[in-house]
């Protein structure tokens, strides 16, 4: 039989009304009090009645994060941090896929509204742009914080990574190889994310001295036999093949790779490649990729801390909140300097002792 609030107290240590105020979530108690009845409720699995006590409190304590697909495993790592976060502010967590259909989208909010949610936190499809009048149709009912993809258009509470920083970082890691001609292919234009990636990558190569050539910018998305064709399309010719290829996110990068392998190229034998993202298939691909990692886990985890601010201090209006976190570059074997590149410098060098030869020879 599960345990009473009186005897959760006593194994606690502390009063009932602690126990109480802990598991409502009331801010008056202390850290160490808290500490003591969280245990408590561990040890003696202790299972609140949710309904009863969201009809005395009205409020369910509990959060909604709509995800577009749960197979892929960027998303899982956010929702740990999420889970995490939410766990010990003694929030429970309900997880939805929008399958990335933004009608199904929709339909996630309506569910989460009837389960009396108190905010969302929103991984947006990018299927198309999303419309202040639309955005202000979703987020009417309950506060919404986005993640990791940002829609264009409205003004959001958001938590992401330094986009176009992490990007110019990449590109700037490819042209300390030696690389002049990179090409981006993108993910879906509709997302803030993917416009300050590409604004990262065109900074760089202005930065490096590089000219932009808009043969070179590959816009794609998230569907890959779309994303196949643009690879192939550009890599396919050798006498005007880039060197290096770097993608925005890891499911264009992944399917960019496969699609390539499929032809018979290979990197870095042919071209470099760097992919925003970790490919998790590491299995799959040898040599291992060089990616741009974001801090998964401390999104989820920060993006629960920006909503809860908003649903517990729901006197502190104003601006919204940007949360930019920093990503890191992981350095492997698929950026490592193709042999083209190898052969034209090694032909070049040749060429220069060869006409320093003939100039000694000829002063002679």
């Amino acid at each position: 039989m599960a345990p009473t609030q009186k005897e959760l107290a006593k194994l606690a240590g502390v009063s009932s009304g602690t126990v109480s105020n802990v598991i409502s979530g009331s801010t008056n108690v202390s850290e160490r009090s808290r500490r003591k009845v969280l245990e408590a409720i561990k040890i003696s699995n202790y299972q609140p009645n949710l309904i009863a006590r969201s009809l005395k409190t009205n409020r369910t304590r509990t959060l909604g994060i709509v995800i577009p697909d749960i197979t892929i495993p960027f998303f899982p790592k956010i929702i740990r941090g999420v889970e995490c976060a939410a766990r010990e502010r003694g929030y429970f967590l309900v997880v939805l896929d929008s399958e990335g259909s933004p009608e199904r989208e929709a339909e996630m909010f309506a569910l989460l509204h009837a389960q009396r949610v108190e905010g969302i936190l929103l991984v947006t499809t990018a299927a198309d742009e999303i419309t202040p009048e639309r955005w202000n149709a979703l987020t009417s009912r309950f506060p919404v914080v986005c993640v990791d993809r940002l829609p264009v258009g409205p003004d959001v509470d958001s938590v992401c990574v330094d986009d176009c920083g992490a990007a110019e970082m990449a590109i700037s890691h490819l042209m300390g190889q030696g690389h002049t001609e990179i090409a981006a292919i993108t993910g879906p234009l509709t997302l803030w994310n993917e416009q300050e990636r590409l604004r990262g990558y065109r900074q760089a190569l202005q930065k490096g001295g590089i000219p932009v050539d808009r043969s070179l910018i590959w816009r794609g998305s998230f569907d890959q036999d779309e994303v196949a064709r643009l690879c192939q399309k550009g890599m396919l010719r050798p006498s005007s093949r880039p060197t290096a290829l770097f993608a925005t996110n890891g499911v264009t990068g992944l399917a960019a790779l496969r699609s390539l392998y499929s032809v018979g190229l290979s990197t870095p034998r042919d071209f470099s490649f760097l992919t925003f993202d970790e490919v998790t298939v590491e299995d799959f691909f040898r040599p291992a990729i060089t990616s741009v990692v974001q801090p998964t886990f401390d999104m989820g985890y920060r993006a629960v801390e920006v909503l809860l601010d908003r649903i517990e201090k729901p006197e502190t209006k104003g601006s919204h909140k940007k949360v930019r976190l920093p990503a890191t570059l992981i350095v492997r074997e698929s950026s490592h300097t193709p042999l083209s590149i190898v052969e034209t410098s090694n032909n070049s060098g040749r060429k220069n002792i060869e006409s320093r030869r003939n100039h000694a020879i000829g002063n002679r």
